[in-house]
């Protein structure tokens, strides 16, 4: 493998039953083995600011403010980076981020092994939560910039099994660290180096720069165009509406510690299990659809794997098994990871080169704000209902959702292969 010029050259659609076909260009490999060493160091960092401010002030309220001061930003900032990633080239303001949460984390670093001030941590969780908002609607669209657009599905499933993997590994190894050192100082420093590391990565990518509208600046109506252009574009409208309340309904995975000790007493061993079992479902759908050949009627597997989400959801909150219980968690992810790749792969596909940093945006915007509120409602049913109540009827709200978007957009049910109806390249 000389370069990926040579590939981009070489590839076309024979290559479209070769299941590691995105993993055989050179920018793509540098890509997705920067990102799985990012998200390794930011789920380790999760586990070590939560053990630190717990271990430190004793309050769950302290915990609650974590995920306050890392998604204000992202929720004021992400149609303004959005923007920013479709006007400039997308590689540096990645690098540029990444930077950021590197120097963020070196002063958690600090902060942690001089017990500085509360205040200061916070800080740099803003700070960090700053550099989130600018790099995700740039890291999601340069994926376009290292491979061919035929196998845009299978680039997207190889990179949502890196996330998910590291989703895995992560918690798990900063867990021993702090458990082995007592201490969460080197959990700090280790995040700053992946965040460096990544930057070396993305760093050797070729420069290439997307297609910019000139002299365009941003107004109120430049950030919005892309909500106008999803307003538009019925099927990725749908896709995004179905994941985000996916998500706002179906948060099992918020009251997992409520079921590991309370319903089917399991402890911390089995708590620690059931939040793995998600991500490795996911891990293992990405291989089987990287093994398989393209989706021929995506629209309609998107609807029941959503509808199985729903179902599967329904079934652990019933569940007092818990070999049952992590089955439906396994499920769980499997389903959501298809919902993953059809979702991320239309956005590609049908969103405009110009238009791909403002579009991607307002899906992270959605994500973060489905988690966030997902969470919020799970715990606010579960205090005055219980948690078996919030997890049943989140999972038949998502059920019903799955039949509001089957019947509102005939669109995704018609929805054939993920390249049908490819974009219009003027649009937006």
């Amino acid at each position: 493998m000389d370069s990926s010029k040579t590939h981009h050259e070489n590839a076309g659609p024979d290559d479209a039953h070769d299941p590691y076909r995105a993993l055989r260009f050179r920018d793509f490999r540098l890509l997705f083995s920067g990102l799985f060493i990012a998200v390794m160091g930011e789920q380790m960092l999760g586990v070590a600011i939560g053990w630190e401010l717990y271990e430190r002030t004793g309050s769950a309220l302290a915990l609650g403010i974590v995920g306050l001061v890392q998604i204000v930003p992202v929720v004021i900032l992400s149609l303004p980076a959005g923007h920013l990633a479709d006007q400039f080239n997308r590689k540096y303001i990645v690098i540029g981020s990444q930077c950021v949460l590197a120097i963020s984390s070196l002063g958690l670093t600090l902060l942690s092994y001089t017990h500085g001030s509360l205040i200061l941590i916070y800080g740099c969780l803003l700070l960090i939560g700053m550099g989130v908002a600018f790099n995700d609607p740039a890291s999601s669209t340069l994926v376009v910039q290292t491979i061919p657009e035929h196998i845009y599905e299978n680039a997207t499933t190889w990179r949502s099994s890196s996330w998910q993997l590291a989703s895995v590994l992560g918690p798990a190894l900063g867990g021993l660290l702090i458990a082995v050192m007592r201490s969460a100082t080197l959990v700090y420093a280790l995040n700053a180096a992946t965040a460096l590391t990544y930057v070396a990565l993305i760093a050797q990518l070729p420069g290439t720069m997307q297609k910019v509208r000139s002299g365009e600046r941003m107004t109120l109506a430049s950030l919005l165009d892309g909500v106008k252009f999803l307003k538009s574009t019925q099927v990725v409208l749908a896709a995004i509406t179905l994941d985000l309340f996916a998500v706002l309904l179906g948060g099992a995975t918020t009251l997992l510690p409520v079921f590991a000790k309370d319903i089917l007493h399991v402890g911390p061993t089995g708590l620690g299990w059931m939040r793995a079992a998600p991500s490795i479902g996911a891990v293992c759908m990405a291989l089987a659809i990287a093994h398989t050949p393209p989706l021929k009627k995506a629209g309609r597997v998107l609807l029941w794997a959503v509808a199985g989400f729903g179902i599967a959801t329904v079934i652990f909150g019933l569940s007092h098994s818990f070999w049952l219980s992590l089955l439906m968690l396994f499920t769980l992810g499997a389903l959501d990871n298809i919902s993953v790749v059809v979702r991320s792969t239309l956005l590609l596909v049908r969103t405009p080169d110009e238009m791909r940093g403002r579009v991607s945006a307002i899906n992270s915007l959605f994500v973060a704000g489905s988690n966030e509120l997902g969470g919020f409602e799970s715990g606010l049913v579960a205090q005055f209902f219980g948690p078996i109540i919030s997890v049943v009827g989140g999972g038949v709200g998502t059920i019903l959702v799955v039949l509001f978007v089957a019947l509102l957009w005939p669109e995704m049910r018609q929805l054939g292969s993920l390249s049908e109806g490819k974009r219009d390249t003027s649009a937006g």
